[in-house]
């Protein structure tokens, strides 16, 4: 491990300071840890001036979180946690090659950890991917309200090779105890690629409907959409991570399609990035695309 880690807290540093980013960020202070949020332009700004805002999905009531922001790294962290979009991580890679501390990447990515590792080398990096969601409204992160659902949903977090390592169950226990329901996932890359291919049909579907609410009221723009998941899921070189994921491949096309249009009429549809098409979520989406080799 190339960071060394304190007895309380570690030193971090989130890179990004998206929705996803700002909640981690937010979190791990009030949890007393040594926490720097990486930003640049108006954003940094605002987080200089506010702190991290935070809001439960449309309730009135904000706080603030004053994590500490930064326009550049420092020489060195325990941790540092990339949440960026997929087509930002060579920017980020090429600001974190000198910098001292373990990289972990919460993001989509279905590339493996090879680029990741070229550029850090392999006994830094790490795998993951963020189990919170939400919008931005202005400066203000408006995350998905608590519920049975989310609460059992864990953040995934593994080691490129599949091993329970020290680092990787320091790291997990390090997040639960800000309240992060983290865990230890042995086929992390697996589980990305899995992902990258329900993630980018959905996301592009949504985007040529106008938005979630309006893709559930098309049905055959659903079929569709199921068709190349199941294409995708097809292509995989190993068994779809989770398990559940398969079940898009098996179960009759009617009951998913009725399933898929009910999560897209949910508050957890409307409240995340899906509701939130802009034009980095297209260059997230193409990028991942070309990743997966999968089809548009």
């Amino acid at each position: 491990m190339s960071g060394l880690w304190k007895k309380v807290g570690m030193k971090l540093l989130v890179y990004g300071a998206g929705v996803c980013g700002s909640l981690f960020a937010a979190r791990m202070h009030k949890a007393g840890h040594d926490v720097s949020l990486l930003a640049r332009g108006e954003r940094l700004t605002a987080l200089r001036r506010y702190g991290v805002r935070l809001a439960e999905e449309d309730g009135p009531a904000v706080e603030r979180v004053p994590v500490p922001v930064v326009a550049h790294p420092d020489s060195g962290y325990d941790l540092i946690a990339v949440f960026v979009r997929t087509h930002q991580v060579e920017a980020a890679l090429a600001s974190l090659a000198g910098v001292r501390g373990d990289v972990l990447f919460l993001l989509n990515w279905a590339a493996g950890p090879e680029p990741l590792a070229a550029v850090l080398g392999h006994e830094r990096v790490l795998l993951g991917f963020p189990a919170t969601g939400g919008t931005m409204d202005g400066d203000v992160v408006r995350y998905r309200k608590s519920n049975l659902v989310t609460r059992r949903v864990a953040m995934p977090i593994g080691e490129p090779d599949g091993r329970t390592t020290p680092r990787l169950e320091r790291i997990v226990a390090t997040f639960r105890t800000a309240g992060i329901n983290a865990k230890a996932e042995p086929r992390m890359d697996a589980w990305l690629r899995t992902h990258a291919a329900f993630e980018v049909p959905l996301g592009q579907a949504v985007h040529a409907a106008g938005g979630p609410a309006a893709l559930a009221d098309d049905p055959d723009a659903v079929r569709s959409m199921l068709h190349v998941i199941r294409q995708n899921l097809a292509a995989l070189e190993t068994p779809p991570v989770p398990r559940a994921f398969a079940a898009l491949r098996t179960l009759p096309q009617g009951l998913l399609v009725a399933a898929l249009r009910l999560f897209l009429k949910s508050p957890t549809a409307a409240h995340s990035g899906l509701n939130a098409s802009s034009p980095a979520t297209t260059a997230e989406l193409k990028r991942l695309a070309e990743q997966l080799g999968a089809p548009a």
